[in-house]
């Protein structure tokens, strides 16, 4: 999961890249980075840290042109590492820049090739730079010229890039002197919108970005979704083509988004993020509803932020009343994204305080958006009981989480999954709840569904372990296992300056 941007403006874009970053700055809290091109020059700032903290006003002056990417990480391949903050650079041809969201399941297959076969540098164990070198190679064989390439010679890279490539992937590139390029993996699993804004009488700016809202707020109208498999050029004089690439799609969005992913104002797919999650909160409701009819809850608290909607709707079908127990420390990132479980543990004391009042001689039911680890929901529980809750419920929007993610959300290894080979009732008592509620799948499917009836089918392998985009063998998730171990995860590098 990390976030992506790209602009062409008539106007120095490097101040509404940094905007376009804040707002989704939700998708990754490792690194952020910018490259813009002035001419034939590209000036790039990136490093580890928040956005607000790698940009300061030198920063961005000295980040000239009135095209670039940008990017927020969060780490799914290579670690924590400024050597891999985004976007990555490559000089030939041309000299093309990257952001990348999703993770790419044939990344081996691919840097033998490149090195042996393509005769390409790679430098480090980034899938980004794999993909960039891929588009790099492809496109210098179709314009082997030299000369400036065409929109047709870039989607025919893509088609040739597309063929190659195994995952999910969302990439904005810039090529030097010509234009952005935005594309999606041909399965859609990552999100990639685009959106146009009017610019009085000199013409239009042009974004291509990961969520709705980071258009939205720059007074970008939204043009829709970039479609699976298709690729969209607009060029540095503001001209726009679109093209699917790849002769087999499927729309198949990964329903995480919609559970804990998004911001609850973005529009993915032609979804409501916000409006799937009200569906989550009925459905969940009525499942707590049929297995405990005579339930004693005195309030349904959410555990904020992302679970908060659902939580309204249970409360409203529970006939309850619905509180806000907790206070947010808004200064500490996701604990969700943050690489050690040391690391989780004390944001989650640092993040949440419960407000005594509204638990003190209570019956509560806590809901969350998903259990993963399990560790952040039993250190919620023991908070809850130490400040008097007579006994404390928990329901989750989303099924237990029993498989590994492989197309970009560095989740867990499966054995540290709390659900993997456990049942509900072990896992209410891991966490020191008194009775424990998930989900169903296929509620949770209808809740996203229902906002496009036109998707058939979601990325739900985290559930299921159902791959959509094959090439994930055993021995991938076995050697997956191994590198998402906590105790294998390397250490921080590198320093914020």
């Amino acid at each position: 999961m990390c976030g992506v941007v790209g602009i062409v403006s008539k106007e120095e874009v490097s101040p509404s890249l940094y905007e376009a970053l804040t707002v989704i700055q939700h998708r990754g809290q490792d690194a952020a980075g910018i490259a813009t091109n002035e001419k034939e020059k590209f000036h790039v700032r990136k490093q580890l840290g928040l956005v607000r903290e790698v940009f300061r006003e030198q920063h961005i002056l000295a980040l000239k042109g009135k095209m670039g990417i940008g990017h927020v990480r969060y780490p799914t391949a290579g670690g924590q590492d400024r050597e891999l903050a985004q976007p990555i650079y490559c000089n030939s041809p041309y000299g093309i820049s990257i952001s990348h969201n999703g993770n790419l399941v044939n990344t081996r297959e691919l840097t033998n090739e490149l090195i042996f076969n393509d005769l390409r540098h790679i430098n480090t164990n980034s899938d980004s730079e794999i993909i960039l070198n891929v588009f790099a190679h492809e496109l210098y064989n179709v314009n082997f010229s030299g000369s400036k390439p065409s929109s047709a010679d870039i989607f025919e890279a893509v088609i040739r890039t597309q063929k190659r490539l195994r995952g999910a992937y969302s990439v904005v590139m810039m090529i030097c002197g010509v234009g952005i390029v935005g594309f999606r993996d041909p399965n859609g699993i990552r999100p990639l919108i685009l959106g146009k804004k009017d610019n009085d009488l000199i013409g239009s700016d042009f974004m291509i970005a990961s969520e709705s809202p980071a258009l939205e707020t720059l007074n970008f109208e939204v043009i829709g979704d970039i479609l699976p498999g298709e690729a969209v050029f607009i060029s540095i004089e503001g001209e726009v083509e679109r093209k699917v690439c790849s002769d087999h799609t499927q729309n198949s969005p990964c329903i995480f988004e919609y559970v804990y992913l998004a911001r609850p104002d973005a529009v993915i797919d032609g979804i409501s993020v916000m409006k799937s999650r009200l569906r989550m909160g009925q459905t969940l409701g009525k499942k707590i509803l049929s297995k405990y009819p005579d339930h004693d809850i005195d309030a349904v608290i959410p555990i904020p932020e992302s679970s908060t909607t659902t939580a309204i709707e249970v409360a409203k079908t529970l006939n309850v009343s619905y509180r806000e127990g907790f206070v947010k420390n808004r200064y500490i990132g996701r604990t969700f994204i943050m690489p050690k479980q040391e690391m989780r543990s004390k944001s989650v004391r640092r993040k949440l305080n419960p407000v005594s009042y509204e638990f003190t001689g209570k019956n509560i039911l806590l809901i969350d958006d998903s259990i993963v680890r399990g560790t952040t929901s039993k250190q919620i529980v023991e908070m809850v009981r130490k400040v008097g809750a007579k006994k404390v419920y928990f329901a989750s929007a989303a099924p237990p989480v029993r498989f590994q993610n492989v197309y970009g959300i560095d989740m867990a290894a499966t054995s540290e999954l709390i659900a993997h080979q456990r049942s509900e009732d072990q896992i209410s008592d891991f966490i020191g709840a008194d009775w424990l509620v998930y989900q169903d799948l296929e509620d949770l499917i209808f809740s996203a569904s229902a906002g496009n009836p036109e998707i058939k089918k979601f990325e739900t392998s985290i559930f299921d372990g159902d791959y959509i985009c094959g090439s994930v063998t055993e021995k991938y998730l076995l050697d997956l296992e191994v590198a998402r171990k906590d105790s294998n995860k390397p250490e921080t590098k590198g320093l914020i300056s």
